[in-house]
């Protein structure tokens, strides 16, 4: 006689969303151990044991733990370094905390500060900064990381200045702040826990270059079991270009799927913002006639890379803004290696995708190119702020065609969400609020609302769609048999819930492979 396996936990609930149909569920999901055992509407009593626990969550929406597919943890970590300014407002101040601070450090140790009030840098003390710190290398950020403080010393030893002050330029002074392991080691820690609040299980975690022996550190944490995030690495070229013998080092070391650290390729930045006339476009600024792009982007170079990665089977995202740009890295995914129906071999992937030609959003969907979405980059602008931008920039007409999701979906294309954190931190009721309301932070009237989501859709791109953005779809990202055990509990029902409301919700718990790694109570 067979008899069924039994469930160590069932979870119950009115509103069950497993990204494996459109519409949530009232049932159960149980869980044996790493795994999903069952998910259905009825026949859960047929897999209670003795042990089993069932936890009765009413009206609680349920969904697979969620994937952020943008993430910058050592962007993050620079809001963490160093002493804070926030509450110090004279730059004699800041001097003199900072003289205090020197003396704890240990010789040639940088001293680096966070949280600069912007008044204070735009008067940045000259001669006082020199004679201060005539050799320790000092970077002092201001709110927003953007722009600092910093004297001669860290200029020879960083090769950046408060001119060139963001993450690209800056980057040897980010592989410093990793490679000090008590630093790290706990604000990784404290980044999963923050996360895992969230109800975010994975991540693909951008890094510049080889990482600068974050990944080992990664890898420590997974030995020694006290990772909560499946993390996939993707290597952003910086201090030199694409090294493929990286790729293929980490590929040996992290290429399965099925691991909790995978490596997932490679990224590079196209255009930039349109606010800055940076964005690439198709047709010149309305407020600046003539004028398409004020970056210089080595497009060539950047095709390059492209296909020498694909050629060896590595994946690799572009991140684009403007029309051109959009356009111009579909050209280049479109040179990659294709199946005999036309679309690409390898999960190659578009971010940010702000303001986009239609036509190129078709293409996307016949090619299989992947989308990566900031659904929650209307928190970060009112609606008066954010229009009169683009009516100044590229006029009200274009401005239709601003973060055009809609189409997007309508053309085939798999949507898949990310945070660019720290630009945002993971929060899915407020990228409900604005992806499937098109709403700014005050409400009012949408914008653009032709172009918004569905509930059902964004929670599918926040959880199926990022597993398998990530090549991890048999292993994660629905609530189906055999499946790891990451879910997401929130404290209300997401799908009766009003939109004005919406932002309210939290995360109740977050399982990751089948164990709480966050209760907001006693479960």
């Amino acid at each position: 006689m067979n008899h069924p396996e039994r469930a160590d936990l069932i979870l119950r609930s009115s509103s069950i969303f497993t990204a494996a149909g459109a519409a949530p569920m009232s049932g159960y999901v149980a869980v044996r151990g790493e795994r999903i055992l069952s998910a259905g509407a009825a026949g859960e009593a047929a897999l209670l044991g003795p042990g089993t626990r069932i936890l009765e969550l009413g009206s609680r929406t349920v969904c697979p733990g969620f994937t952020d597919a943008h993430c910058f943890f050592a962007g993050h970590a620079m809001g963490l370094v160093g002493i804070d300014l926030a509450g110090v407002d004279r730059a004699e101040g800041v001097l003199e905390l900072a003289g205090a601070a020197a003396g704890e450090l240990a010789e040639g140790k940088p001293l680096l500060g966070r949280g600069l009030r912007p008044g204070l840098v735009e008067g940045r003390p000259g001669a006082e900064l020199e004679a201060a710190f005539p050799s320790r290398p000092l970077v002092l950020f201001a709110a927003g990381g953007e722009s600092c403080w910093m004297n001669r010393a860290a200029r020879e030893a960083y090769g950046f200045s408060p001119e060139s002050c963001y993450p690209e330029a800056y980057w040897r002074l980010l592989r410093a702040v990793l490679a000090d392991r008590d630093f790290t080691l706990p604000a990784f820690k404290a980044y999963m826990r923050m996360l895992n609040a969230r109800g975010v299980t994975a991540v693909k975690e951008m890094g510049f270059d080889d990482y600068y022996g974050f990944a080992g550190l990664l890898d420590e944490l997974r030995l020694a079991g006290e990772l909560s995030l499946h993390v996939a690495f993707m290597s952003q070229p910086v201090g030199a270009g694409m090294d493929l013998g990286h790729g293929r080092a980490m590929r040996r070391r992290f290429g399965d799927p099925r691991a909790d650290l995978l490596f997932s390729g490679y990224n590079r930045m196209t255009d930039g913002s349109i606010g800055q006339l940076c964005g690439d476009l198709k047709e010149p600024y309305a407020c600046a006639p003539g004028i398409r792009c004020r970056a210089a982007i080595d497009y060539a170079g950047i095709e390059a890379e492209v296909l020498k990665a694909d050629a060896e089977g590595f994946r690799f995202s572009l991140h684009a803004q403007g029309d051109a740009a959009i356009a111009k890295a579909v050209d280049i995914l479109g040179k990659c290696r294709r199946d005999a129906g036309g679309r690409l071999l390898n999960r190659h992937a578009m971010t940010d995708l702000e303001f986009s030609d239609p036509a190129d959003l078709e293409r996307m969907g016949k090619l299989g190119i992947i989308a990566e979405i900031y659904p929650q980059i209307m928190s970060l602008a009112s609606r008066a702020e954010k229009k009169a931008m683009i009516e100044e920039k590229i006029g009200a007409e274009r401005g239709k065609r601003y973060w055009n999701r809609r189409k997007l979906l309508d053309s085939g294309v798999l949507v898949s969400c990310g945070t660019d954190l720290p630009l945002l931190v993971p929060d899915i009721p407020e990228s409900i609020y604005h992806a499937c309301g098109a709403l700014f932070p005050e409400g009012g009237e949408p914008f653009n609302a032709e172009n918004a989501m569905t509930l059902p859709e964004l929670l599918t791109a926040w959880t199926r769609n990022g597993a398998y953005n990530l090549g991890q779809e048999a292993e994660r990202g629905s609530l189906e048999p055999g499946k790891l055990a990451d879910i997401a509990v929130f404290d209300r029902d997401l799908f009766s819930l009003p939109l004005a409301e919406m932002r309210r919700a939290r995360i109740h718990s977050t399982y990751w492979r089948g164990r709480v790694v966050y209760a907001s109570t006693g479960i």
